[in-house]
């Protein structure tokens, strides 16, 4: 007999973080630390719905260790519900750190250090309705309560085994899948049909979280059907107009290179930190866009936020406006999908800022995920090219030296934990999944809170590998 799994309980923390990678002083770190408080603060109420002490509870609890003593000292955050805006003081001389609600499927834009809030207020909207804590499934519209995740399966001889429900409850558990992590959400399903979904206290299956770097394969495929469409061609060089000087090195950059971390730019250490643009008030044309060749393009892997910008950006210069450019991921991706709960931010001036900072439910994740088993089709109708799927999970670039593989803003196991080699996944900071298994046409996602710069991280492929047991004792 078909049935759901759908409950709710609490876990601890845990997950990594990469070393701090900006040059900062102790007035910076402030600033920062306050752009990150009115960034979250404003995402976590006008995206999801949550509470105050709820947004304080996992947005703002284990976060980046270089910014939890500056953060700790700030005053409580401002927030104006019917102005449409966050604010954070943080010093004496500079206006406060703003983060204003956009709406549209735009979520929230930090705004640049010392900005005045009346220079941008015209652009904010308020909140569609009184925010009392995270909406509830009643709250939700219909549909969404649905066990179809693909809109043309059927749960026709669909069963659930029963070994599957102890293994969603041990994710919760903040120890059997590494200790002190900290879930939000699970969610399974196979031939396209919801066969198990857990949420804890604070979420539920209307209320948005940050993706972190599952956005970079939201990215991907936003970029997948800018290719269908014609717009762009992932062998061609990037022809951003600021690298068009006559003899700029940089020109030779495919987007190709950028979908697959090979770009050859200088990204710092590591990379996979973007504190100026993610909550320092900053825009990828200042950062992003400036950075100097290190190795010649094609020929090095090198995880960085900065490729998925940049090729965001190529999007960009296809439009004739921003406001071109900011409708394009929901009026060819996002609507299509019926992934009505997601938001993709831009940094103030209005670039996508989707290596990221992009907020969405498990739902609308698993949908991108069925997306992919669907091989780009969606309802019948194609969103990606054919063949999209094998070129984001083959590993044709330059590769990493150790770990996982990886493929075009995805990430490839390699039959870790004894998963079938065809495996490939999204992931992000905090422990954020969305595994994608092609040969059991089976799309797993897990939500997190994990700490930054714990002992480890959410073990997800042995969760994946104990849920692909769990369906073989049906």
């Amino acid at each position: 007999m078909f049935r759901i799994l759908m409950t709710s309980g609490l876990a601890m923390t845990l997950a990594c973080a990469h070393a701090q990678t900006v040059d900062t002083t102790e007035t910076l770190d402030r600033a920062y630390a306050a752009g990150y408080k009115a960034q979250f603060t404003c995402s976590g109420t006008f995206n999801a719905g949550k509470s105050k002490d709820a947004i304080a509870a996992d947005e703002l609890t284990g976060i980046y260790p270089d910014y939890r003593d500056a953060l700790a000292k700030l005053p409580e955050a401002q927030i104006e519900l019917e102005k449409g805006y966050v604010g954070v003081k943080w010093s004496d001389t500079l206006p406060d750190r703003y983060a204003i609600h956009l709406g549209n499927g735009l979520g929230c834009r930090s705004l640049p250090i010392g900005a005045k809030l009346e220079d941008f207020i015209s652009l904010a909207k308020p909140a569609a309705k009184e925010i009392t804590g995270p909406e509830t499934i009643a709250a939700c519209d219909p549909k969404s309560t649905s066990v179809l995740i693909d809109p043309q399966a059927s749960t026709e001889g669909v069963s659930v085994p029963v070994a599957l429900g102890p293994v969603i409850e041990a994710a919760f558990d903040g120890k059997t899948y590494a200790e002190g992590n900290k879930t939000s959400a699970i969610l399974i399903i196979k031939d396209g049909v919801l066969l198990g979904e857990k949420y804890f206290d604070n979420s539920g299956i209307c209320v948005p979280q940050r993706t972190w770097s599952v956005g970079k394969s939201i990215s991907a495929t936003v970029i997948g059907a800018a290719v269908y469409q014609e717009l762009l061609d992932v062998k061609a060089p990037t022809g951003l107009k600021a690298w068009a000087t006559p003899g700029d090195p940089r020109q030779a950059i495919t987007l190709e290179n950028l979908l697959q971390m090979a770009s050859g730019l200088d990204s710092g250490e590591k990379g996979s930190r973007s504190d100026q643009i993610y909550f320092g008030g900053g825009s990828v044309d200042e950062y992003a866009m400036n950075r100097s060749l290190e190795v010649a393009p094609g020929t090095r892997f090198k995880y960085a936020n900065d490729d998925t910008l940049l090729a965001m950006r190529t999007l960009r210069e296809k439009f004739q406006s921003v406001a071109d450019y900011n409708a394009f991921p929901k009026a060819s991706v996002l609507d299509r999908l019926g992934m009505n709960s997601t938001s993709m931010e831009t940094d103030w001036r209005g670039n996508f800022v989707s290596s990221s900072q992009v907020w969405t439910t498990a739902r609308d994740l698993a949908k991108l995920g069925q997306l992919y088993l669907n091989d780009g089709v969606w309802a019948g109708q194609r969103i990606l090219p054919e063949g999209w799927a094998k070129y984001v999970a083959a590993p044709t670039g330059p590769q990493p030296e150790n770990g996982n593989g990886y493929g075009a803003q995805f990430w490839l196991p390699k039959g870790k934990d004894g998963l079938p080699e065809d495996v490939y996944m999204a992931a992000g900071h905090r422990g954020q999944y969305v595994v994608i298994i092609p040969s059991e046409n089976m799309v797993i996602v897990r939500r997190g809170y994990d700490q930054s710069g714990g002992p480890g991280g959410f073990e997800i492929t042995k969760f994946a590998a104990d849920v692909l047991a769990a369906m073989r004792d049906e």
